[in-house]
C-alpha cells in the first residue's frame, strides 16, 4: 500500500466515524421536511414547499369526459344520447359536474335532461364520496334532488358509480352503474355496461314505479384512434319493470327495446 493510499483510506474512515458519532438533526413532527430548515431560511423553504406540492398533486387540475355521445336506433324511435362528466380541483377536494341528456328526434324534444353538481372527496384508495344536488329539466318532470353517492374502481377493475337521490317532495330513488373495459388490443376495447334504477315510492306523474324501475344492459366496441378520441358501435337493451312498465303501457309506450348505437367517446 502506498503512503497516499494509506492516508486516503484513513481519511475516509475518519469521515465515516465522524458521521456515526455526530448527532442527527431531528425532524419536527409538526412541520414536514423540517431538517432542511437548519440550513435554509424560512423564505427559501416556503418557496420550496410550494413548488414540491404543486408538482406532486397540490395544484388545481380539471378533466372532462364525454363517455357516451351516441345515436340510438331505439326500435325506430331514434334518440341522441349524451352522458358525460367533468371535475375541477385538487387531489382531496373537487367540484364534479355530471349530465345525461336524451333527445327524441320524432318528438323534437328532450326525453331526459339531468344535471348534477357534486362535491367529491376520496374515502379510500380507489373510491370517492360525492354529495350535492341534481336537477331534472324535462317538461312535466322538473324536480330537484339531494344526492349522496360513491364512485370509483372496484376489485377486478369494475368502474362503479352509485348514488342515492331524495327529491324535494321526499321521494327516494337510487341508481347504480357498472362498466368494465376488456382490452382486445391496445386500441380495440370492448366495454360491457349496466345501469339499474330503483325507487322507494311510486311517482305516477313522472311514470316511475316502486322497486326496480328500469334496467339497461349493453356493450360497446370502441377503437381509440387517439386515447382522447374513440369512435364506437354497440348494442343496448333497456327495459322498464313492474309499475314503471305499467305506466309506460298506459301512455302507449313500449316498456322495453333494443337499440343499435354508434357514437364517440371523448376526453381532455
Amino acid at each position: 500500500m502506498t503512503k497516499a493510499t494509506y492516508f486516503s483510506a484513513a481519511g475516509g474512515a475518519g469521515f465515516i466515524l465522524a458521521l456515526a458519532i455526530a448527532p442527527a438533526k431531528a425532524e419536527d413532527p409538526t412541520q414536514p421536511w423540517s431538517q432542511a430548515d437548519s440550513y435554509y431560511g424560512p423564505t427559501e423553504m416556503a418557496e420550496a414547499r410550494r413548488a414540491v406540492q404543486k408538482e406532486h398533486g397540490g395544484n388545481t387540475m380539471y378533466y372532462v369526459l364525454a363517455d357516451r355521445l351516441e345515436y340510438q336506433t331505439n326500435d325506430g324511435d331514434p334518440l341522441l344520447l349524451f352522458d358525460g362528466q367533468g371535475w375541477w380541483g385538487g387531489d382531496m377536494n373537487k367540484l364534479t359536474l355530471k349530465s345525461e341528456l336524451e333527445y327524441d328526434f320524432n318528438a323534437g324534444r328532450f326525453h331526459e335532461a339531468e344535471l348534477q353538481a357534486l362535491w367529491t372527496r376520496p374515502i379510500a384508495r380507489y373510491f370517492d364520496v360525492q354529495a350535492g344536488v341534481r336537477h331534472d329539466f324535462t317538461a312535466g318532470a322538473d324536480r330537484t334532488f339531494g344526492v349522496l353517492g360513491v364512485q370509483g374502481l372496484a376489485p377486478y377493475w369494475f368502474e362503479i358509480d352509485a348514488a342515492l337521490f331524495v327529491s324535494g317532495e321526499g321521494d327516494v330513488s337510487a341508481r347504480i352503474e357498472a362498466e368494465y373495459e376488456l382490452m382486445l388490443t391496445q386500441r380495440l376495447i370492448l366495454q360491457p355496461r349496466t345501469e339499474l334504477n330503483f325507487a322507494i315510492q311510486s311517482v305516477e306523474e313522472v311514470g316511475v314505479g316502486s322497486g326496480l324501475s328500469t334496467a339497461e344492459v349493453g356493450a360497446r366496441l370502441r377503437y381509440e384512434i387517439r386515447r382522447q378520441f374513440a369512435p364506437y358501435v354497440g348494442v343496448s337493451w333497456t327495459r322498464s319493470v313492474g309499475e314503471t312498465a305499467d305506466f309506460a303501457r298506459a301512455d302507449g309506450e313500449d316498456p322495453g327495446g333494443v337499440s343499435f348505437v354508434a357514437g364517440l367517446r371523448l376526453w381532455f
